[in-house]
């Protein structure tokens, strides 16, 4: 990893010569931005806070065991060998990829279980253990997800919205598909059983959205998963991360860790670089701001006055929840708890009622739903052997809501999490942590600078989605460009994925 003094990062500013890019933030969508425009013929520096690339994707390493800070898993795996093919590169060379099926597990405080896998007579015989009448349900339920994908995902998905006359062309398709109707109500309307209803609308709440609020185009991902599999990185994302580093810098690029950017510089109405915390200012005429949009305009664009995005528009946009997660390894214990799988989802005893309290309420609950990622079962490097990595996330208020006070109310929310866990899927856990880590909503704001402490950026509601969304060629100054899970498509890893693919069909290629 590079890692420039101030000496050697001056030299680096001269005359800006048409092939210059320079991408901040190393998320996965910072990095995918970065190969692009690599393949593009720039020379790319891509600027981080952080040691370690991944953003949100990164791992931090303690006591021996590896902690995947951030996504789990990998949906749509073309996306990314597409990613690489641009590059000239072999994406199966660089990651490899385990086939995990089942998907995942759901479980009901009454014991009930739901197992999500990829076989669809498997999927028809766990629906109709929870309710029989609800199969043929489940059979148009996937028939609406496969429409949305193939309109959602493959066709809006992966062109630009930013011009507004795009929306109005597919202003009638949206009606059609009832973008307007909520994720759950759609759930609502295909399944008879309340536990059901909840196995195919939780899905938003992995994009930071509220499935009782989020557009039912969302629902895409049942078919996305039946399609083309759920699969794990080995290594993790952050190993995945690494690898899409290399090629960066294969290409020429540059990485900067350990480094924040303190201002995009604008000069009549054009980038022409950004200026470090340390005062330096580096030159480009290509921008990429893979930081949270909110973050990009109110902070990194705070002297300039705003065509689309300003202060009160940004204070009206309405951020995902939060997270409240924990990360603990124990000893000893690879042969125990031989039925918890690689995922898991603890469902609490309400659904629509602790959604309500996160995200409209903005209240931190006694009763809480969890999703439990053992990565040790297929991935024997994340920790010592014969022991387990394990992390547990809770969806909690962001801290635009005020109220929670994480510094005193951290302790006692992970006592009540590990009496759930203890009691619902992990019996004795306490007495068998060896090492642990907490992330808080103040982590989400000061490590990722994410306003809020949100954990996905903005909500993808129907009018936060495609052109209401920010657009990935920024209004506000030519040759500012924005990726990540703040712009469109956004939202999940493969939304991230798709930014960067965006991104290419806008930038012009670099001149020599």
């Amino acid at each position: 990893m590079t890692r420039l003094d101030p000496i050697e990062s001056k030299a680096r500013v001269g005359k800006l010569v048409g092939n210059r890019a320079i991408v901040i933030g190393a998320g996965l969508g910072g990095l995918a931005a970065a190969m692009r425009l690599g393949a593009k013929g720039y020379t790319v520096t891509v600027i981080d806070k952080l040691d370690v690339p991944g953003g949100r994707g990164s791992a931090i390493w303690q006591d021996g065991h590896r902690f995947d800070l951030g996504p789990t898993i990998v949906t749509v795996p073309q996306l990314y060998k597409e990613l690489w093919a641009a590059c000239g590169r072999s994406f199966e060379d660089d990651v490899e990829l385990r086939s995990l099926d089942p998907f995942y597990e759901i479980r009901w405080p009454d014991g009930t279980k739901f197992v999500a896998q990829h076989d669809t007579e498997a999927m028809r015989a766990e629906v109709a253990k929870i309710e029989p009448r609800d199969v043929a349900g489940f059979d148009r339920f996937l028939e609406d997800s496969a429409k949305r994908y193939w309109f959602g995902f493959e066709d809006l998905g992966r062109r630009s919205m930013h011009q507004l006359w795009e929306l109005v062309k597919v202003l009638p398709t949206f009606g059609m598909l009832r973008a307007d109707r909520s994720v759950y109500a759609h759930a609502k309307r295909r399944f008879i059983n309340d536990k059901l209803r909840m196995a195919f609308s939780f899905h938003p709440l992995f994009i930071g959205g509220d499935p009782t609020h989020v557009t039912s185009m969302y629902i895409l991902v049942s078919y996305l998963e039946k399609q083309f599999g759920v699969h794990y990185a080995m290594g993790g994302l952050a190993g995945m991360a690494r690898k899409m580093a290399d090629v960066v810098e294969d290409q020429g690029g540059t990485l900067l860790m350990d480094t924040t950017v303190d201002e995009i510089v604008v000069e009549d109405g054009r980038v022409r670089g950004v200026r470090l915390e340390s005062g330096l200012e580096l030159g480009a005429d290509v921008v990429v701001s893979n930081a949270d949009a909110g973050h990009t305009y109110d902070r990194l664009m705070r002297a300039l006055p705003k065509k689309r995005w300003t202060p009160a528009k940004l204070k009206r946009t309405r951020y995902s929840m939060s997270l409240f997660v924990w990360y603990f390894g124990t000893k000893g214990t690879r042969g125990e708890w031989a039925d918890v799988g690689h995922h898991t989802i603890l469902n609490g005893p309400r659904y629509t009622g602790l959604l309500h309290d996160i995200f409209m309420k903005g209240k931190l609950s006694d009763d809480m739903s969890l999703y439990v990622h053992r990565p040790s079962v297929t991935d024997p490097s994340v920790a010592p052997e014969g022991d387990d990595t394990f992390y547990v996330l809770s969806p909690v208020p962001h801290l635009g809501h005020g109220g929670v006070d994480w510094s005193t109310e951290a302790e006692a929310y992970k006592a009540k999490v590990l009496a759930v866990l203890e009691d619902q899927l992990l019996p004795g856990l306490g007495s068998k942590i060896s090492t642990e880590q907490v992330f808080t909503p103040e982590t989400f704001r000061d490590r990722y600078l994410s306003p809020y402490g949100a954990g996905f950026s903005i909500e993808p509601r129907i009018l936060q989605s495609a052109w209401f969304r920010p657009h990935n060629i920024s209004e506000e100054a030519e040759g500012l460009y924005l990726v990540g899970a703040g712009t469109h498509p956004g939202a999940g890893v493969p939304g991230v994925i798709s930014t960067a693919e965006v991104l290419a069909q806008l930038v012009p290629d670099a001149v020599a």
